[in-house]
């Protein structure tokens, strides 16, 4: 019980980030690349309520895994590790289905980086490692 009331508060905290992050970045960087990738795709771009709630419920799932990754590895171990495994493998797929925008991932892949790092922050100074 001990170890679920330490990992409430940095996984919360973590996931506010990701999606304050996340909202930012689409809303004033790469909304309109969507959207026109989209168009030209002949589909329309899902925005409605449900998936914006969805993409939330995502980033706290994104925080859980900094959350956990950050209990076995260090600060940048943490980063590199959930960069790659959520954002560069969401980019892979999105990229497979031709869902991916041309251009996105040289502007996302930095913020993407900055965004993991410091939720790998808070959820370390939030709830440092035991020592062994």
């Amino acid at each position: 019980m001990e170890y679920l009331k330490r990992a409430i508060l940095p996984i919360f905290l973590a996931g506010i980030w990701i999606n304050i992050s996340e909202t930012l970045r689409w809303e004033f960087l790469i909304k309109s690349y969507w959207i026109e990738h989209h168009q030209n795709l002949g589909i329309v771009l899902p925005v409605e309520p449900i998936n914006m709630i969805i993409w939330m419920i995502w980033g706290f799932i994104f925080a859980a895994t900094i959350f956990i990754f950050s209990r076995k590895f260090n600060l940048w171990q943490t980063t590199f590790l959930s960069w790659f495994l959520v954002l560069v493998l969401l980019w892979v797929v999105l990229w497979n289905l031709n869902l991916l925008p041309n251009g996105i991932v040289p502007v996302a892949a930095p913020l993407g980086l900055i965004e993991a790092f410091v939720a790998a922050w808070i959820c370390q100074k939030l709830s440092p490692q035991k020592s062994k």
